[in-house]
């Protein structure tokens, strides 16, 4: 087995990346551009389309994490997070949904994508996570935590040791952050 270093790369800097993120420290965020900019180069290459496309997504939101992040630092003088209302729950479950089955939809009719409906459900359900998060609600950890689960699958099914291995550490670390992240809403 050939050692595939820019997979190994963005793991270790998805690594780094997540543990920011648990301590709510607003460097997450240039290390994740960083680290998604690699993993994107993975995926195109394993015709993973929805997730290639999910890195892009993820770069843009980074930046726009990023602002918001240090602007309410600034504000509040720490990184403040908080609970979503039951409406807003149930909404952003049901676009999520319909982002997943669409996009997956899209893919299997139209390209020549592996997995297009798993690949397109870790797309829908990583967009709203990620949303979530950059808007400092608790629940983007429980988002994540499915994601985590069902990413592993995913990339051991296509091989990509590697990242199987990353979404296996993120699924321990996003139970930290759940953990402390309810703990700072209080």
């Amino acid at each position: 087995m050939t050692i595939d270093w820019v997979q190994m790369a963005g793991a270790v800097l998805g690594l780094a990346n997540i543990v920011l993120l648990v301590r709510r420290s607003v460097w997450n965020f240039p290390v994740a551009m960083v680290m998604v900019s690699l993993i994107g180069v993975v995926m195109v290459r394993e015709r993973l389309y929805a997730e290639a496309g999910l890195q892009a997504f993820f770069f843009v939101v980074n930046g726009w994490g990023w602002w918001l992040w240090l602007r309410a630092a600034r504000d509040a003088g720490e990184i403040p997070v908080g609970w979503m209302g039951r409406q807003a729950r149930l909404a952003w479950g049901a676009a999520t949904i319909a982002l997943s089955l669409s996009l997956g939809w899209l893919l299997h009719r139209f390209t020549n994508a592996t997995l297009p409906f798993a690949d397109s459900a870790v797309t829908g359900a990583s967009i709203t996570a990620q949303i979530l998060l950059s808007l400092r609600r608790v629940e983007n950890w429980m988002v994540w935590i499915a994601i985590d689960v069902a990413s592993v699958a995913l990339y051991l099914n296509r091989e990509l040791f590697f990242l199987a291995a990353l979404y296996v550490a993120f699924g321990v670390l996003s139970w930290q952050g759940l953990r402390e992240w309810r703990a700072a809403a209080r």
